[in-house]
C-alpha cells in the first residue's frame, strides 16, 4: 500500500463526499457523535456495495486501509493538475 503525497487531506475531502453520497442516496443519517471511523468504513461499505470501488479482502478491511482505499478513490474523481494530486 503506497501512501499518497497528501493523503490525510484526500480522506478528509473523501469522507465529506462519501457522507454526502450516502445521505444523498438516503442510505443513512449520520448523526454528529459519529465517530470518522464509523463514517469511513460506512462509506466504503456502501461504495462497495453499489460497485462503485473494487472490495478488499475482509481480513484486511481495517481503519488504515479503508482511509488509503477512500483517499484514492477520491483521487481519482479529481482533475489533473489539482493540488491534492501533487
Amino acid at each position: 500500500m503506497k501512501k499518497l503525497k497528501h493523503e490525510g487531506e484526500l480522506f478528509k475531502a473523501a469522507l465529506l463526499a462519501g457522507v454526502k453520497y450516502a445521505e444523498g442516496r438516503g442510505a443513512v443519517e449520520f448523526e454528529a457523535t459519529d465517530s470518522a471511523a464509523d463514517k469511513a468504513l460506512y462509506v466504503y461499505r456502501l461504495l462497495v456495495h453499489d460497485k462503485i470501488i473494487a472490495p478488499m479482502p475482509e481480513e484486511q478491511v481495517g481503519e488504515k486501509t479503508v482511509r488509503h482505499r477512500l483517499a484514492t478513490w477520491y483521487a481519482h474523481q479529481l482533475r489533473e493538475g489539482d493540488p491534492l494530486l501533487e
